[in-house]
């Protein structure tokens, strides 16, 4: 999926269909002279359904699908026919798709199960056909109920990626690269800032033909609350994540400043990504031998304390055996 086809962020209008009018009709059958009433009811309006399907990752088949109407129900009609129901419209989104009330901004609900199907905006009733007035004191009853109108609103899609670990890190930590040697996915990667201006999501293939799911966002400055870099507008992608793993290089002058920089940046975002397991992972270890790599450690000892952390490098492929076994464990326990 290239970078322009991610689409996590839709505004679409949608109106579900009017209910039709009753019937007034009077019975005309030949030999019976007064038949009475038997006009139908109206059809009901068509409704606008979301759909979870867990083949789409993106909102792209939606961008430009700015008005989505479904259809209005069809008139009574004697001998109490009633009228056609509406078609109903299925909106197919991919799992971990919000949906807000764009006036308000409220959360409607969320799609996060494969087939799960929640009305966005419900057709209108039909109207009731005469047949339903006659009574013994008013036996040919002339008049029926109109359809009542359908919905109208404007909803705004939101997407946040449905995945197991989150990658934090500064731009050119070394994300998309790690992310590239564990999954299939194949990120762009390249040496300057910002490289990844979209998430990536890939599949870790573990032991015994089980997987969990790693997403990668693009990189977080100091600052961004403020609006540098690209933001917090990707931060949304990791908040279903049940465990974040920060990677941070090496030969960062300061791994404990760079480590409690991102974390002060998630805190300004959503204090509550701070329940989540972390692990922080050291990138690029390749640069070291045995002998700075325990001067290292000592030091990191003390920094963190109750945070665990290990030794990659994701050219050389070293320490990432042990690195999807931790992973494994965080997510299962």
């Amino acid at each position: 999926m290239t970078e322009g086809n991610f689409v996590d962020y839709v505004k679409i209008y949608v109106s579900s269909g009017k209910g039709g009018k009753g019937s007034t009709h009077l019975h005309r059958e030949k030999f019976i002279e007064k038949g009475g009433p038997d006009g139908g009811d109206g059809g009901r309006g068509g409704h606008v359904f979301l759909v979870g399907n867990k083949g789409l990752w993106t909102l792209f088949h939606l961008k430009f699908a700015r008005h989505i109407k479904a259809g209005n129900g069809g008139d009574g009609s004697g001998d109490r026919s009633t009228g056609a129901d509406g078609d109903d419209k299925f909106i197919e989104v991919p799992l971990g798709t919000v949906v807000k009330d764009k006036e308000t901004g409220e959360i409607l609900f969320e799609i996060t199960e494969d087939g799960e199907k929640q009305v966005l905006s419900r057709g209108g009733k039909g109207g009731l056909g005469n047949w339903h007035f006659r009574s013994s004191t008013n036996q040919t009853p002339r008049y029926s109920q109109p359809g009542l109108p359908g919905a109208e609103m404007d909803v705004i899609l939101e997407l946040k990626v449905l995945a197991d670990v989150g990658l934090v890190g500064f731009p050119n930590a070394g994300k998309s690269t790690l992310l590239s040697v564990l999954t299939s996915a194949k990120p762009k990667i390249a040496d300057y800032p910002f490289t990844t201006l979209k998430p990536n999501l890939g599949i870790v293939a573990y032991r015994d033909f089980q997987s969990f799911v790693i997403a990668d966002i693009p990189g977080i400055i100091e600052g961004a609350a403020e609006g540098k870099g690209l933001g917090h507008y990707f931060l949304r992608h990791i908040e279903r994540n049940s465990t974040l793993l920060f990677l941070v290089p090496v030969d960062t002058p300061d791994i404990k400043a760079e480590y409690d920089i991102l974390v002060n940046e998630l805190t300004k975002y959503n204090p509550e990504m701070l329940d989540k397991e972390r692990l922080l992972v050291i990138s690029k270890c390749d640069m070291l031998d045995d002998e700075l790599k325990a001067e290292l450690k000592v030091e990191l000892d003390v920094a963190f304390k109750d945070i665990p952390y290990m030794f990659i490098s994701s050219v050389a492929q070293q320490g990432l055996t042990e690195l999807k076994d931790k992973l494994w464990k965080m997510l299962n326990d």
